[in-house]
């Protein structure tokens, strides 16, 4: 499987949990964002392979919703004719500050490719930016030094 592709899973299910509705685990309502801007950090740290909340306070249904993610993960990897023990790390963390909701996706394979990708708004789109010469461009994907 393409690393590419690793990388839409992760978009798709952190994106999901984002969105606040989550389809995936049955129209299950959450607020991560408003969840985030109550915490010190206004962050709020998932774990999609553990179905656990890694850094800030979630309320117990947010608890209980990113479990379910956890659950349905399989199924969305069975989707795209992959298994979920491909990742090795699945982890979203999702930011409530001054520039609105955004969230930035860390993937690692077993094979030691590591990406971080960044979103904002809903749903959640890649960051633009102006390059040098003002034309706006897609912001460039980060990939962990380190990694092949």
């Amino acid at each position: 499987m393409k690393f590419a592709e690793l990388r839409s899973i992760g978009h798709n299910i952190a994106d999901s949990l984002a969105s606040g509705i989550g389809l995936p685990i049955g129209i299950y309502e959450t607020d991560i964002f408003g969840e985030a801007r109550r915490n010190p950090e206004r962050c709020i740290t998932v774990d999609f392979l553990t179905g656990k909340v890694v850094t800030g306070r979630a309320s117990p249904s947010l608890a209980r919703a990113v479990g379910l993610y956890a659950k349905v993960l399989p199924t969305l990897c069975d989707k795209h004719r992959t298994s979920s023990a491909i990742f090795r790390e699945l982890v979203a963390c999702y930011l409530a500050d001054a520039f609105g909701p955004r969230f930035t996706v860390m993937v690692a394979d077993h094979g030691g490719r590591r990406a971080i990708d960044e979103f904002v708004g809903f749903p959640g789109r890649r960051i633009r930016i102006l390059d040098h010469l003002g034309r706006v461009r897609r912001k460039r994907d980060r990939v962990v030094p380190g990694s092949t």
